[in-house]
């Protein structure tokens, strides 16, 4: 599996060494298939990331195509630049929201301006780090630098405490009547450690799985 910060057959072997309940669900679930999305810049990833959020893929995939189409020379993508030059009425016009508009530009000044690393610079960085500079901009919450840690730069440790689907499956694979608090999912997934990320794709499946028995 190429991008990975990691070798999937070490984090499946500790996984299941770790934790045996687990390892049951690996078995249910089958390999593990985690796909990473691929990023042409730092800057482009977050953008995209701040159009899709709380859209459809569908809808999200709409608007970015018109912010797109503002730039048809910008053969590989959009820059700050582009976005800086960009009235605030075109933006709107492409769906954007208020909100969403002047998170992409704060995102554009901020890259612009050199306050956020390269895609480079950002494999170099520790998690924490990484998060604690990624959630300067506006619009980028801890939720969303995690995904970018997680499905852009393959990071092997990254255990998204807020996300609701996440709580909601350990709840469903552990059987536990309610769902975890963040503290709770925290000291569930010490064991898992350094692979958390690889325990989290594998309770998001079991959401789409039918139950048992």
């Amino acid at each position: 599996m190429s991008g990975f910060a990691f070798q999937p057959r070490h984090a499946l072997a500790h996984l299941r060494a770790a934790d045996p309940a687990l390892a049951e669900i690996i078995d249910a679930v089958g390999p593990f298939r985690m796909e990473l999305k691929a990023s042409r810049s730092l800057f482009g990833a977050l953008a995209e990331a701040i159009v899709y959020q709380q859209l459809s893929n569908k809808a999200a995939a709409t608007i970015y195509g018109r912010v797109e189409a503002l730039y048809p020379r910008a053969t590989d993508g959009f820059t700050p630049r582009h976005i800086l030059k960009t009235a605030d009425e075109a933006l709107r016009g492409c769906g954007l929201s208020r909100a969403k508009v002047l998170a992409v530009q704060d995102l554009a000044r901020k890259v612009a301006g050199g306050e956020l690393p390269t895609l480079a610079e950002a494999t170099t960085l520790a998690d924490a780090e990484l998060i604690e500079r990624l959630v300067t901009v506006r619009g980028i919450g801890r939720w969303s630098a995690e995904m970018f840690l997680m499905f852009r730069l393959g990071r092997p440790d990254v255990l998204p405490l807020d996300d609701y689907s996440l709580r909601k499956a350990y709840a469903k694979a552990f059987r536990k009547r309610a769902l975890p608090s963040p503290q709770a999912l925290e000291k569930a997934g010490e064991k898992w450690r350094p692979y958390r990320t690889v325990a989290s794709w594998y309770l998001w499946r079991t959401l789409e799985m039918a139950p048992v028995g």
